[in-house]
């Protein structure tokens, strides 16, 4: 990291990005072509967890190669004091990381990641209907590993 000095170095810190950001957007390759789709996404236990359709651009990636990076991001907003553009910059805490994907097959973990992606959201349990959930497709990727950082107005010295 070229500012370490922005590194967010409490586990803490990351988890509340991870808990409290809406969008995840995850690196795939395939045929040596890189792929960047956001996705909504639950974290839970060391893991991020999203759905797809049951076929798609997505899939055909995660089939090429089951290894992904992600990046999340929270509070992001121009800084613009001056008036010299030059001396503008962003207010941003962000995490990047990586790790595996695994697709969620048995009819319980499939309802325990989509709960995990409606909590990301939503307080409280929705009902899931058994064709909704026998129709979409659940992922868990593992996070094996990750780093955060932060612009200066978060503290970073």
């Amino acid at each position: 990291m070229r500012r370490a000095a922005c590194e967010i170095k409490n586990s803490e810190t990351i988890h509340q990005i991870l808990q409290k950001s809406h969008v995840c957007r995850l690196g795939l390759v395939k045929d040596n072509i890189p792929y960047i789709v956001p996705v909504s996404f639950g974290y839970c236990d060391n893991a991020i967890y999203f759905h797809t359709a049951q076929e798609g651009l997505k899939i055909d990636f995660i089939a090429a190669g089951n290894i992904a990076c992600f990046e999340i991001e929270l509070g992001v907003g121009l800084l613009t004091e001056g008036s010299n553009p030059c001396d503008w910059g962003f207010s941003y805490q962000s995490v990047i990381g990586h790790g595996t994907i695994h697709e969620l097959t048995d009819h319980q973990q499939k309802v325990k990641g989509l709960e995990l992606i409606l909590l990301q959201y939503v307080e409280g349990k929705w009902p899931m209907a058994a064709q909704h959930v026998e129709h979409t497709r659940v992922w868990r990727l593992g996070i094996e590993s990750i780093t955060g950082k932060q612009s200066e107005d978060h503290f970073c010295p």
